[in-house]
This record gives structure tokens, sequence and C-alpha cells, in this order.
């Protein structure tokens, strides 16, 4: 079985098969055709792109999208989050040593705090940086010219992106929204080719189905199944592939053991619901951040899990699909 990277070198795994082409980027039609009319349009006038801010789940792509705006205008980009910008100096460093036409990518930004946003808007509106120097009486404002440059913005928190800040991304705030199987599938069979590996259609279908309609599961799931493979020296097939994903206790509705406890927990331990995801959370020891961001995207998708207005509820679909008894009043409508 074939499983050595083309490049030879799997110490950046994850980068080396992050798209580097619009062509590449597989999905998000609609991002993507606003975001080369939105480059194209900036490049033949000669300016910096106007700031962008995409939200969604994680793993769709988003950090991915900022490299390929840094390559199609042929900028540089810098890498900071939102939690590691604690003090205005930090934010004042950063974006002093920009370039002109660089790009900036700020991921989670929603985690960025009051003082630092204050001093981000007039950079993101013209160009300018205010800083305080000294306290009291004394204190000095000095006031910095800044090359036109980009901030490219992620979060997984759309929300608690605070409307000023929101209103500042000109160029567009865009949702990246989950793939469906077949553009899964075309991104494996992409990955499976720079990894070098020979793996049948069945066994990519399988991984595709599993994958939580996510990108980033997707691969993760494909580098699992290649080890298992290699390791059990078997090709990558079906069957290989069903017993690496069942090790790692991926159901073939792509539920691992944490998805499949939050919704025993609430079935056995609350009789279905509804409960509040505070009490949910302590219950079965994990963050209600967690809860919301990481299981509750997909379990709802699937049908698997009902947020209303008094808690979270188990759906019919939920006791079915974990052996139990559905109750008469969720029988699923036929």
């Amino acid at each position: 079985m074939e499983t050595t990277e083309k490049d030879g070198n799997n110490s950046f795994l994850d980068a080396t098969l992050r798209p580097n082409t619009w062509e590449n980027y597989i999905g998000q039609k609609k991002t993507k055709g606003n975001l080369k009319i939105l480059l194209r349009a900036a490049k033949e006038r000669g300016h910096a792109p106007e700031h962008i801010l995409f939200h969604g789940p994680p793993g769709l792509g988003k950090t991915t999208l900022a490299h390929l705006i840094a390559n199609e205008i042929g900028a540089q980009m810098r890498v900071t989050s939102g939690p590691a910008i604690e003090k205005v100096g930090d934010l004042a460093s950063i974006i002093t040593n920009l370039n002109e036409h660089d790009i900036l990518f700020i991921d989670e930004i929603h985690r960025l705090n009051t003082a630092i946003e204050e001093i981000l808007y007039p950079a993101m509106e013209s160009g300018q940086l205010d800083i305080v120097i000294g306290k009291g009486p004394s204190a000095r404002t000095i006031q910095l010219d800044l090359p036109p440059f980009t901030i490219v913005a992620a979060t997984t928190q759309a929300a608690q992106v605070s409307s000023p800040l929101r209103s500042r991304f000109s160029g567009g705030v865009y949702r990246l929204d989950f793939y469906d199987t077949s553009e899964i599938k075309q991104i494996l069979n992409r990955s499976a080719e720079i990894l070098g590996l020979d793996a049948d259609d069945d066994a990519l279908e399988e991984i595709a189905q599993r994958s939580r309609y996510t990108p980033r599961t997707a691969n993760y799931f494909l580098k699992r199944c290649r080890d298992f493979a290699q390791v059990n020296q078997t090709d990558l097939t079906k069957e290989s592939t069903r017993k690496a994903l069942d090790l790692l206790a991926i159901d073939e509705r792509g539920l691992g053991d944490d998805d499949r406890r939050v919704l025993e927990t609430i079935i056995d331990k609350f009789d279905g619901g509804p409960v509040g995801v505070k009490t949910l959370a302590a219950a079965i020891a994990e963050d209600s951040s967690t809860i919301e961001e990481v299981y509750e995207p997909y379990l709802m998708r699937e049908g698997f899990l009902e947020r209303t207005s008094r808690g979270r509820v188990a759906t019919a679909r939920a006791y079915a699909h974990l052996g139990h008894n559905v109750p008469k009043d969720r029988e699923l409508n036929q």
C-alpha cells in the first residue's frame, strides 16, 4: 500500500492538505464568487481589499480562505488571534509592523476585549492608530499613520462580535455553511492524491458519510484510516475504513462518544429534556460553550437535538439511533 506523501514531508500535513488555489477550494460557491469580485476589483484599482469577516462552525475553511485571499493579491499574511492580543501594546506592535497591502488574519476575533476593539476602529476605518502615552494629566495621544492593509477575521460565534466591530467589515460578512457529502468526497479525493494513497472509492464514500459535513474532520478521518491500513498491512478499502472508524468510536451517522454522551445524558437523566445547557454541561462535566459550539450544530443539523426556549430536547430520531424506545409524544410523524 502506498502511503508516502508526494512531498515526502509529514511535519506540517494539515498545511500540505490546505488548498492553495480557488480551483482546489471545493464548496462555498457563493462566498468564493463574491470574494473573487471583491479581490479583482481591488487589484485593478491598486487598492488593498476592504476588511472581511468569516463566521461559521469550526473546520469549514475560514483560515484557508484567508490564505487564498493573500495568495490572490500577492500579499504577506500575518496571523494572530483574539485571545493572543491582551494589551493595546500587543495590537500596536502587530499593526505598525504591517507593510502596504498586507493581510492581518485575526482568528476568534469575538474574544477581543473592548479596549482593543476601540483602538482597532480608527485603524480599520481611516488607517490611523491612536496610542496613549503616560497616565493622568500628563498623558498624551500619538497618532500613527498606517499603510493600507486588510483585516481578515474569523469567528465561530458571530453573535458575540459587537455590532460596532462587525460594521467595520465593509468588504463583507460571510457565513460558511456545512458541505454536502459529494463535496466532502471531492476534498477526500484530492487529499488522498496528495498523501499518495490508493484508496477505494467506497472507502472515501464511507469517510465522507461520517465526516459531519466538515473538511477538517474528513481529512482527520482519512489520516487515521491511512494509519490503520498501514499498521495492519492492508489496502484502504471500505472494510478497513469501517474498522478504523469503529475503533475511533465514530458511528455510521458521524457521532462520536461525546455526541452520544450528550444525547444519552438528556434521555437518561432528564427524561429526554428539556434541560438547560448549563445543567447539561454540569451533568457531563463539560464546558457549556463546548456543547454549544462543538456538539450542538451537528446534532441539530442531523435532527437528534432541538433547542427550545426551555432547554435542549432529544428528538425521536435520537432515541431510535441510540436504541431506546421512542416515547409516544415524540414519535416521528410518518
